[in-house]
């Protein structure tokens, strides 16, 4: 750990990552960090942009493939505390990168400012949302963005106002190393009204998933004005499997990962759906989870 000395107390070498992710799978990262605060996380990248060493960032895990082979350099995870804060001033709520979307939705609406509640169940933190534009067809997570507190891969700490931010479907502008933080601007409603909407829309969301108690993601980008997993489905391929990685029958737009399964199963199922849904239906689906 040469390259990285002086940080012993917050990195691990060859740390497996498979737990982190929702799937369980894949392989150790070289170099695994979980800093304390923004100032020990710029004075790491700083170290690794001197010594020309990778660097990732990992969020919940929930959109994510670890290859089996593992991640060469550096894999930050935003767990700590100063990375999960969560406060709200009027109509505004500041979250930390590393708070889960849920939670800062729960706390929105407990204090009786919508916006966000269109995303209640889509897992994921703060900084994953904000990354992907994580949302539905009708509701984004950046809609209510005003602004994002960010770290480039020098190290630099930048704000990116309402005005320097784009989003579109499962697209966001934001393409800096990390993000610290975001803040949202929500409006005042009833929170008794408000919360009977919210679950609502979690009782209608998890129905259409598979249960978490199975290792699972969600693959492929809905189409504009399609939904992959009805074109999954038009596809014949509902419940096919690729090894021990199989097709949800609940929602055919994730794979589970059964006991015994291989990032190279999911991967090769991955590229079997595409191919076979493109030949089927003539329609190319685009990949949605991240794959390291």
């Amino acid at each position: 750990m040469g390259a990285l000395r002086g940080f012993e107390h917050i990195i691990r070498e060859h740390e497996p990552l498979a737990p982190y992710t929702w799937l369980r799978l894949g392989g150790a990262a070289e170099y695994f960090a979980e800093p304390t605060s923004a100032e020990e996380l710029k004075e790491l990248v700083a170290q690794c942009r001197e010594h020309g060493i990778p660097v990732r960032v990992l969020g919940d895990g929930s959109n994510l493939l670890v290859r089996d082979q593992g991640v060469p350099g550096l894999v930050i995870h935003l767990g700590a505390a100063a990375f999960s804060q969560i406060a709200i001033v009027d109509n505004v709520v500041t979250a930390g990168a590393g708070a889960k979307l849920g939670h800062v939705i729960s706390t929105a609406v407990r204090e009786g400012l919508s916006g966000l509640e269109p995303l209640v169940g889509i897992p994921g933190t703060v900084g994953g949302a904000l990354r992907s534009n994580a949302g539905t067809e009708s509701h984004d997570v950046g809609q209510w963005t005003e602004s994002a507190e960010v770290m480039t891969r020098s190290g630099d700490l930048l704000v990116h106002g309402r005005d320097d931010l784009r989003f579109a479907y499962h697209f966001s502008s934001i393409d800096e190393l990390v993000i610290l933080r975001a803040t949202f601007a929500l409006e005042r409603e009833d929170r008794t009204e408000l919360t009977k909407r919210m679950q609502m829309l979690w009782i209608v969301r998890k129905s259409k998933q598979p249960s978490r108690d199975v290792n699972m993601a969600r693959i492929f980008k809905n189409p504009m004005g399609l939904r992959a997993a009805n074109l999954i489905e038009q596809a014949g391929l509902k419940g096919a499997k690729v090894g021990s990685a199989e097709i949800s029958g609940v929602n055919a737009n994730f794979i589970v990962a059964h006991t015994g399964t291989t990032s190279s199963d999911v991967l090769r199922l991955i590229d079997m759906i595409a191919s076979q849904v493109n030949e089927r239906i003539g329609v190319e689906l685009e990949t949605d989870i991240e794959i390291w």
